[in-house]
């Protein structure tokens, strides 16, 4: 099974949150594989891969740049993994069908928005009664992350 980190983002937007665990995905070696809710979410978090760090840059693709097998990073809006990423992060309330062909997944979830919430917890209760391992992360009052106990 699937160890899964569920991220409550109240305090920092997943623009801030989503390229620091991409680069902890590609320093510990592994692949990633960003699934969104809609095609114009994948470009804006391209484009926001490209800008966000002045320093540097995250390595990444989509459909729109090509080449996906040798992309470390590949964002999409579709159930796929074509640059054989052994982590998936999903946001916007994206699932995958197969889960188990990953060896860590992320689902990043904006905790102010209800609606969000509500279906995130929806997917948790689904993904425990399946038998992945779940975690319950979320930021304290100075920004940083702690694992909570659900």
């Amino acid at each position: 099974m699937t160890d899964v980190a569920f991220y409550h983002l109240q305090r920092s937007p997943l623009a801030a949150v989503l390229p620091a665990l991409l680069q902890r995905t590609l320093s510990a070696g592994k692949r990633g594989l960003v699934v969104t809710g809609s095609e114009e979410r994948c470009e804006d978090l391209n484009a926001l891969l490209w800008t966000q760090n002045p320093n540097g840059w995250l390595p990444h693709g989509s459909a729109k740049d090509g080449a996906a097998e040798v992309q470390p990073v590949w964002l999409t809006n579709r159930d796929e993994n074509p640059n054989g990423a052994e982590f998936v992060f999903l946001t916007d309330g994206a699932e995958v069908a197969d889960l188990g062909q990953f060896e860590r997944g992320f689902d990043l979830f904006d905790g102010n928005d209800e609606a969000a919430l509500e279906a995130a917890r929806g997917r948790w209760r689904a993904l425990k009664d399946s038998g992945h391992t779940l975690t319950y992360w979320q930021q304290n009052e100075a920004g940083k992350w702690q694992e909570k106990s659900v």
